[in-house]
């Protein structure tokens, strides 16, 4: 109940416009209908008065326009965190894997990856399995296309090489030619 008084009290005294109070409700100390704008000429004077010469200097060679030269490839290798052993010394393979024998037939097999070769790997001596000490041996990234792949190991600095896809053309044949007499395709049953 007293909230809304209060409320209601504060409601009037806003809607008065009256800037003392508008000042005094206001998270800023600043006037509200006045804005200050800073005077960047007594800014520059204020930094010659505390600055010494060789500090104006140094701000002004500072302050001198850079050339850029921008490339169509970034090497972000070198800022990636990787470290540099893994980014001159190893060869990526691009290629396009191999059709899976399970029932999807050729689907899933429109598209190119990349692997890095394989390093440090020993047995384990307790179960047998295979160990690496390699990160980047598990690493498979999946590209729409060859040049995609191409040119993310551009940017990443990775020396590359493309092995070309295995496409087998097949024989076009009959399913009545599974069981011709003459030919080898037909299998006994004893």
């Amino acid at each position: 109940m007293a909230s809304r008084a209060l409320l209601r009290q504060c409601a009037d005294v806003i809607s008065k416009n009256n800037p003392g109070t508008i000042r005094l409700i206001s998270s800023k100390g600043t006037d509200v209908e006045k804005p200050r704008k800073p005077d960047i000429a007594q800014r520059k004077d204020l930094a010659k008065a505390i600055l010494s010469e060789d500090e104006l200097k140094r701000m002004q060679a500072l302050n001198v326009k850079t050339i850029t030269i921008s490339t169509d490839i970034e090497d972000v290798g070198y800022i990636s965190g990787v470290p540099e052993e893994h980014i001159k010394t190893r060869r990526v393979r691009i290629y396009q894997p191999a059709k899976s024998a399970m029932q999807s037939g050729t689907n899933n097999i429109n598209f190119w990856q990349i692997d890095f070769d394989t390093r440090e790997r020993w047995e384990n001596p307790l179960m047998g399995w295979t160990s690496s000490g390699d990160p980047m041996s598990n690493i498979k990234v999946d590209f729409t296309s060859q040049e995609e792949a191409i040119v993310h190991c551009k940017k990443m600095g990775w020396d590359y090489y493309i092995q070309k896809p295995n496409v087998s053309a097949p024989k076009p044949r009959t399913y009545g030619m599974n069981f011709s007499w003459n030919k080898r395709t037909r299998v006994s049953t004893k």
